[in-house]
C-alpha cells in the first residue's frame, strides 16, 4: 500500500488525470473559482477549480 500522496492529485480528486472512467468536474468547495473566500487557492482542487471524478461504471 502506498502511503505517500500522489503529487499530481489534489485532495478532491478521486482518480489521476487520464484514468479511464474518470473525468473533470467543477470543485464543489470553491464552485470552480479555484479560490477560497480569502483569495487563497482552494485546498480541495489545488487552485484549478476542477477535480477528477469517477464517471464510469462497470
Amino acid at each position: 500500500m502506498n502511503t505517500h500522496p500522489d503529487p499530481d492529485m489534489n485532495p478532491g480528486d478521486e482518480a489521476e488525470p487520464g484514468t479511464p472512467g474518470a473525468g473533470e468536474d467543477v470543485c464543489e468547495i470553491c464552485a470552480g473559482s479555484g479560490k477560497q473566500a480569502d483569495g487563497k487557492p482552494c485546498p480541495n482542487c489545488g487552485g484549478s477549480g476542477h477535480v477528477m471524478r469517477g464517471i464510469g461504471g462497470g
